[in-house]
């Protein structure tokens, strides 16, 4: 999302986490936290990628599975950060917990939202006959399913707070798209609400899964199961092109209204952010630029 005259833009892109904002750029990454005594803890790393090593990997259908395991790896490491520093001394959390919880998160979502939604509509189509639409009702479960988690946990209030912080991280790369000055009253005028958005990300994959699952057809549930998880790689592939797309061309009235879902799940993932959750947004973002601009200084 900033660009150098005569090269291609990198597509910033963040996280939020606890009192926090992680931002991302091409080759650092970034993440800032509000202290317990109000101070704004900050701190960069390289993202070391295989791509650099293989250009194969930065092909399209291979560069989603890839940046999604990147996004993995830097939004744990992000989060436990911001958990450390937000949090008091006795409830830090070490490196083992932080690995079990992060195993424990994968395992509830596959279950809850791939295995769990296969093995129900395979008993109930046992009951009721077969069929593609057995695939499409089950896709549009999921989706509600998501719909429904998400709006139930927007209602912790830490988890409020977090949504906020979404929005600063929004509204901050949004102002720098456009040419804004990064401070908080030029920042605050943009939408909590961004095309190139995890959220958006979690809707396409969702939606995906209905055309993909489509192909297995529908095989005895040990199977069915099996064909879930092997086909989540190839559903990032394609979810991650679509919203790629979508971000290139988000002034196309086709795309906005392929992409307005999306932004209306984000409604629910994002909250007006105040001005100290803004300047948060900004200290990660600026050590990003900073990295990335000594980095190209260091190239020549």
């Amino acid at each position: 999302m900033g660009e150098a005259r005569g090269a291609p833009a990198p597509l910033y892109g963040g996280q939020a986490v606890v009192e926090g904002v992680m931002m991302r750029g091409a080759d650092h990454w970034a993440v800032a936290v509000r202290r317990p005594d109000g101070r704004i803890h900050v701190e960069s790393h390289e993202i070391r990628s295989i791509q650099q090593r293989h250009p194969i990997w930065r092909r399209p259908g291979l560069r989603g599975m890839v940046v999604l395991g990147q996004s993995l790896v830097i939004g744990v490491r992000a989060l436990m950060i911001a958990a450390n520093v937000a949090a008091p001394e006795e409830e830090r959390l070490t490196s083992r917990q932080a690995a079990a919880s992060l195993v424990l998160a994968l395992v509830l979502f596959l279950g809850v939202f791939i295995l769990g939604p296969a093995t129900l509509f395979a008993w109930f189509e046992r009951r009721v006959g077969g069929g593609l639409w057995v695939n499409v009702v089950e896709g549009l479960f999921r989706v509600l399913l998501l719909v429904a988690y998400l709006w139930l946990i927007g209602r912790a209030g830490e988890i409020r707070r977090v949504f906020a912080y979404h929005g600063a991280e929004h509204k901050t790369i949004a102002a720098h798209e456009h040419g804004e000055p990064l401070v908080v009253e030029r920042i605050d005028r943009f939408p909590k609400e961004h095309v190139r958005c995890g959220t958006n990300f979690l809707l396409i994959v969702m939606i995906t899964t209905i055309f993909v699952f489509a192909l297995f057809g529908t095989p005895p549930l040990p199977w069915r199961l099996v064909s879930r998880i092997v086909a989540i790689p190839l559903i990032a592939a394609i979810a991650y092109e679509a919203l790629r797309l979508g971000a290139r061309y988000s002034t196309s009235p086709l795309m906005r209204a392929l992409m307005a879902p999306g932004l209306w799940l984000q409604r629910i993932t994002t909250r007006e952010p105040d001005a100290d959750q803004i300047e948060v947004a900004v200290a990660a973002f600026r050590e990003v630029q900073r990295r990335e601009a000594e980095a190209a200084a260091d190239r020549g």
